[in-house]
């Protein structure tokens, strides 16, 4: 079912934990202002459905609505997560395929000893550990058919942002408050 419009962009960052997705997708949206929905696998699965990441789990179709939904209604959509091919790349082949606007796929490449560093940084450092990190930890898991372009971690936030802003081809806006 094609979804979206020629105009509307959609963007996947993927990458493990503590890689920088959720990072770069809130600057996207800070940069860009309203109209780009951030879809993040972390608030639906883990907030909304408090459901733990299985295969064929039910936030796989709820992320995939929800995109969906937003890119139906004219916003550009952004959806980051951990996202492991072999549970979400189904998913996220059928969404590619159907949007009829531009898709732009990113796997952020950091390494594991980076990412228990990073992870240190973060406000939910206490709740798990490098062990819980090694057992999620999967090197390059590149979705197949080479539609993603990997990001490393010498990549700095900035510079990850102003890629997928200047290769999505959207314009900046600068913060917009709701009202």
């Amino acid at each position: 079912m094609l979804t979206g419009s020629l105009t509307t962009r959609l963007i996947l960052l993927r990458g493990n934990s503590a890689s920088g997705k959720s990072s770069v997708a809130a600057e996207l949206r800070a940069r860009y202002g309203r109209g780009l929905a951030l879809v993040g696998q972390d608030t639906l699965r883990r907030d909304v459905l408090r459901e733990r990441d299985v295969p064929d789990g039910a936030n796989i179709g709820l992320i995939d609505t929800v995109a969906r939904y937003a890119l139906d209604h004219g916003y550009h959509v952004v959806v980051e997560g951990i996202l492991y091919a072999s549970h979400y790349g189904t998913m996220l082949d059928a969404l590619r395929h159907d949007h009829r606007g531009r898709t732009h796929a990113y796997y952020l490449d950091v390494p594991f000893a980076e990412t228990v560093r990073r992870h240190a940084t973060k406000p939910q450092a206490a709740e798990y550990g490098e062990a819980e990190l090694r057992g999620w930890y999967r090197p390059l898991d590149l979705l197949p058919g080479g539609t993603e372009s990997v990001i490393p971690a010498t990549s700095g936030l900035g510079e990850t942002v102003d890629r997928v802003l200047r290769e999505a081809g959207l314009t900046a806006q600068g913060p917009r408050e709701c009202v």
